[in-house]
C-alpha cells in the first residue's frame, strides 16, 4: 500500500531545466538545425528585434522598453514578438550581450597600470553610450558570447601578474564597479540639468544667497573650505571626469602595492 504524502511537508522542487535564453544568446554559433523553431517563417531576425529594443532603450531608458511597445515599433502583433524571444527578461539579456559583442575591444597595452585603466575606461565609455546598462537588475546573469568574450579580455589584463584566480575576478569587478559608479554619477548630473534647465554652476549661483540665509548661524569650517575649493576647481558641485581619474589611479596604486608585497 502506498502511503499518502504528508500535506505538511513542502513539495519537492522541480528539477532545473536549461534556460531557453542560452540558445538565443548563442544563436550565431548553434547549428541551425538545433535552433528552436516556432510557427511560420519569420520576416525579422532575432538580431533585428534586439537592435530595435536597444534603440528604444538608448532613447527612452530601460523602463521605456516593453514587449507591446517593441512589437508596435517593429510592426508586429504583440503576441508575435514572443515567437522571437520568450519574454522581457530574456530580451534584456539579449540586449546586454549584443551591446557587449559589438564593442570592438582595443588591444591591451604592455604596462599593468595601462591595462587596468583600459579595462575600466572601456566599461565607462560603454555605460555612457548606453545608460540603460546601469539599470539592468533582476535578471539572471546569462553568459552569452559577448559577455564571455568581454570577461576573457578583462581577465587577460591581469593574467600572470601575481594574483590568484579569485583575486583576478575581484580586481576586474572592482574596476568595472568603479567605472559604473562614475558613469552613473555623470548620468544623474545630466538628468538634473535637463530637468531643471540649468547647469550645476548656474543652479549654485542662483541659490547661493538663499543658502547663505538658511544656513546662517551654523558653522561648517571644513565643508565651507573644501566645498569652495572644489567648486572653484570644478565650476560645479562635482566633476565626474576628475573623480574617474583620481579614483582609478588610487585603485591601480592599491593593486600595484599588493603585488609589490609579493615580489
Amino acid at each position: 500500500m502506498t502511503a499518502s504524502p504528508d500535506p505538511a511537508e513542502p513539495a519537492a522542487p522541480e528539477p532545473a531545466r536549461p534556460d531557453p535564453a542560452l540558445r538565443l544568446l548563442w544563436r550565431h554559433v548553434v547549428a541551425e538545425d538545433e535552433q528552436p523553431r516556432r510557427g511560420p517563417r519569420q520576416r525579422l531576425s532575432v538580431d533585428d528585434v534586439v537592435d530595435a529594443a536597444i534603440a528604444m532603450a538608448d532613447a527612452e531608458g530601460l523602463a521605456g522598453v516593453s514587449m507591446r511597445g517593441l512589437a508596435q515599433r517593429l510592426g508586429l502583433a504583440p503576441m508575435s514578438l514572443y515567437t522571437y524571444v520568450p519574454g522581457r527578461n530574456e530580451l534584456v539579456a539579449l540586449m546586454v550581450d549584443q551591446v557587449l559583442a559589438r564593442r570592438e575591444l582595443p588591444p591591451l597595452p604592455d604596462g599593468l597600470r595601462a591595462r587596468l585603466e583600459t579595462v575600466a575606461r572601456v566599461h565607462h565609455a560603454e555605460a555612457l553610450a548606453h545608460p540603460w546598462l546601469l539599470d539592468v537588475t533582476g535578471i539572471r546573469p546569462w553568459l552569452g558570447p559577448g559577455a564571455a568574450d568581454r570577461y576573457e579580455w578583462q581577465l587577460s589584463a591581469v593574467e600572470g601578474v601575481g594574483l590568484d584566480d579569485v583575486e583576478m575576478d575581484q580586481t576586474v569587478a572592482l574596476l568595472v564597479g568603479f567605472a559604473s559608479s562614475i558613469a552613473h554619477a555623470e548620468h544623474e548630473k545630466r538628468r538634473a540639468e535637463r530637468e531643471s534647465g540649468q547647469s550645476e554652476l548656474a543652479w549654485w549661483e542662483a541659490n547661493a544667497e538663499e543658502l547663505g540665509r538658511v544656513m546662517s548661524g551654523r558653522e561648517y569650517p571644513l565643508a565651507g573650505r573644501v566645498g569652495q575649493a572644489a567648486g572653484e576647481a570644478y565650476q560645479a558641485a562635482s566633476d565626474p571626469a576628475r573623480e574617474l581619474e583620481f579614483g582609478l589611479a588610487r585603485i591601480v596604486d592599491g593593486v600595484l602595492a599588493l603585488l609589490a608585497t609579493r615580489s
